[in-house]
């Protein structure tokens, strides 16, 4: 997937992200977030109102760690979605996710597991100024 690109800024965007949704397909529900530079972390619970189309039960949920690269430009703010299962190459993922989120990539946790070594004070926190609450 491409890079999508809004004319929100930047917190506009985030809160955009975070938000839960539901449609004829799916409900995803963000259950926490952690903005780390231009890098959002999203813990999601997704349940799918069509079962068959995600491979699991009726009724059941899956549980994922979202990661949103965000980047400015001239006209707004843009984002480029992933997850886990794609092995993003960004590891500054809150370690407690690994414990909330089923595993779907061994190598990115491990990536995630030695960044933390490597940055024991953790990821740079963005900090989107007191106007805008998330």
């Amino acid at each position: 997937m491409g890079w999508l690109f809004t004319r929100q800024t930047q917190c506009q965007l985030v809160a955009t992200l975070i938000q839960s949704r539901s449609s004829n397909d799916a409900s995803v529900e963000v259950l926490e977030y952690h903005l780390a530079g231009d890098v959002l972390w999203s813990l999601v619970r997704l349940t799918p109102q069509q079962a068959w189309r995600y491979q699991i039960n009726s009724g059941e949920s899956l549980m994922f760690i979202r990661c949103d690269l965000l980047q400015s430009s001239p006209e707004g703010w843009g984002y480029k979605a992933m997850e886990e299962s794609m092995e993003p190459y960004y590891y500054s993922c809150p370690l407690h996710y690994l414990d909330l989120a089923p595993e779907q990539s061994a190598d990115w946790r491990a990536g995630v597991r030695q960044w933390h070594a490597d940055h024991p004070q953790g990821p740079a926190v963005q900090q989107l100024g007191s106007q805008h609450s998330f």
